[in-house]
């Protein structure tokens, strides 16, 4: 069955970096877009970054956008998130998810709709 597999987080200070890693098994990689999704305490699902299949194009919500870097090695079936310079408010769980690369894809990745497989998460802290 298909299974994605986040790295473990972490907890680090505020200005810190992190890395998160993402790896699929069950799937042909290369034929998903991939995402990454945050909730926060007491917070709803919040769209992160997103990769195309080739890793082509890369997406941010604005409150990322400049911190974080989202890449992938199909060979690896791997996707990571580089995070850097990295708040408070960054503190959530991370989950990443696989999306099949349909047209339709691009008009819904920011949402969850998109994403046809999820990781179990991996919680991130971040102190001040």
């Amino acid at each position: 069955q298909v299974q994605l597999v986040e790295s473990e987080g972490g907890l680090v200070q505020a200005g810190g970096s992190l890395r998160l890693s993402c790896t699929a098994s069950g799937l042909t990689f290369s034929n998903y877009n991939m995402g990454w999704f945050r909730q926060g305490p007491g917070r709803d699902d919040e769209f992160v970054a997103a990769i195309t299949w080739s890793g082509s194009r890369t997406y941010y919500a604005d409150s990322v956008k400049g911190r974080f870097t989202i890449s992938r090695d199909n060979a690896e079936n791997t996707v990571y998130l580089q995070m850097s310079s990295l708040k408070p408010e960054d503190t959530a769980v991370y989950f990443c998810a696989a999306g099949l690369k349909t047209s339709d894809w691009y008009s819904y990745y920011r949402r969850r709709v998109a994403y046809d497989y999820w990781g179990q998460g991996t919680q991130v802290t971040v102190s001040s």
